[in-house]
């Protein structure tokens, strides 16, 4: 490439910066129109649920209310673990995916 084509491109970009930056949209105005943040508070909160209702149901077994076998307590506490897990492995990833934002080069 010759220096020409060079400045060309980088006068492209440093264009299509500015203009990406003076159009800033707003979350809730995305494509989509689904707003990330809250599809994750979403999960947290099922997650939060899963583990309180298993923490219930193992109290009542406990208690040793006749309803409750410990089948069903042994798989809600399944539940809350698994639903726990996956949600410990997504916070990983967007931990892992803001590092590798960060060390981006400017």
């Amino acid at each position: 490439m010759s220096d020409i084509n060079i400045n060309q491109v980088l006068a492209q970009m440093r264009t299509m910066s500015i203009d990406a930056s003076s159009n800033s949209v707003k979350p809730a105005e995305t494509e989509g129109g689904s707003d990330f943040a809250a599809m994750l508070k979403d999960s947290i909160d099922s997650v939060n649920e899963t583990q309180k209702a298993s923490g219930a149901l193992s109290k009542s077994f406990e208690m040793g209310e006749p309803d409750v076998s410990l089948a069903e307590v042994m798989i809600a506490s399944q539940k809350a673990s698994v639903s726990f897990q996956a949600m410990l492995q997504v916070r990983n990833k967007l931990v892992d995916a803001y590092k590798d934002v960060m060390n981006m080069p400017m």
